[in-house]
């Protein structure tokens, strides 16, 4: 699976135009039975210079794009598809460390994602949503580099204002089994003020804490964190072949949003990538690269218009 010319070109569009990523968090409320609801989601990431804890520097820059399709079979349940796919590109700089070899250059996610929703009584609801992803260096192909798994959540709607609940993951991450649970709410604390989930849930990590505040004229401004750690296969030709890499950090944001009509908006972000470790480990099982970063400066566009 290789990247082609054409697809670089589309990617560098993207990243001049715009991991939000696979199962939305909550079950839809009074949609008409029948009725198809299609998101496209475009997001490109910038992490700026940053400093390695071992010696050097790197920075990367990503770009995705996400597809979801969303069918609703009766009053209490629906079903929905996701398509999507991912290239990050990263650029290292006197790397000590790791024989003054560059860890990894380009990664590829291409994956897919299906999820159900259904309604209970009482204000219950639960989703199931199975994911598989393939993440590995440009050029390893679909083999051996398979994350897969799925989320499992149950939520309870106890007022107009108020949905809040507990999800949790487990994932096959390439080598190692990841568990994880984590919050979801959905809470209108006041006329403009809402605590709620920035991101859907998946292989790398939960939904996150976001509280937003909506400003005039169709703007908003908001805050979170959540935790992303992702591993994946490396090519052939890597100082460590076949082997696996990884990247965890926890990115603190701010938000500026604006809805462009009533079916597009826009979200540019500013993050602090905080806490963030790289390693590299062998096939054999060995750690020969491992160490944290600096905090890492981000900033990211994201697109999004539904049909």
């Amino acid at each position: 699976m290789k990247i082609s010319k054409a697809y670089k070109v589309l990617l560098g569009i993207m990243l001049l135009s715009a991991s939000t990523a696979h199962a939305q968090n909550f079950a839809s409320q009074n949609v008409t039975v029948g009725s198809v609801s299609t998101s496209l989601n475009v997001n490109a990431i910038n992490q700026f210079n940053t400093k390695i804890g071992s010696g050097g520097s790197f920075n990367w820059q990503d770009a995705n794009i996400n597809f979801n399709n969303r069918y609703q079979l009766d009053a209490n349940s629906s079903i929905g598809l996701n398509l999507r796919d991912g290239y990050q590109d990263w650029s290292w700089s006197t790397v000590s460390g790791y024989g003054n070899q560059t860890p990894w250059k380009a990664i590829q996610s291409p994956g897919v994602g299906l999820s159900y929703f259904q309604k209970l009584d009482a204000g219950w609801s639960a989703g199931f949503s199975p994911i598989i992803d393939w993440v590995a260096e440009n050029g390893v192909g679909t083999a051996g580099s398979a994350t897969y798994g799925a989320i499992g959540s149950a939520t309870k709607r106890y007022s107009k204002d108020l949905t809040i609940g507990l999800g949790t993951g487990v994932f096959r991450q390439i080598d190692k089994t990841k568990v994880f649970p984590y919050l979801l709410i959905n809470w209108k604390i006041a006329d403009k003020w809402t605590l709620n989930n920035p991101l859907p849930a998946g292989p790398s990590g939960g939904a996150g804490l976001e509280l937003s505040y909506a400003l005039a004229d169709k703007w908003s401004v908001a805050g979170g964190a959540a935790y992303r750690s992702y591993r994946f296969r490396l090519s052939n030709s890597n100082y460590t072949p076949n082997g696996i890499g990884q990247n965890s950090f926890i990115p603190i944001f701010t938000r500026l949003s604006y809805s462009i009509d009533k079916s597009s908006s826009a979200d540019l972000y500013l993050a602090a990538n905080t806490g963030g470790k790289l390693s590299i480990t062998s096939a054999s099982g060995a750690t020969p690269y491992s160490t944290s970063y600096q905090t890492g400066i981000a900033m990211a566009l994201s697109l999004t218009t539904r049909f």
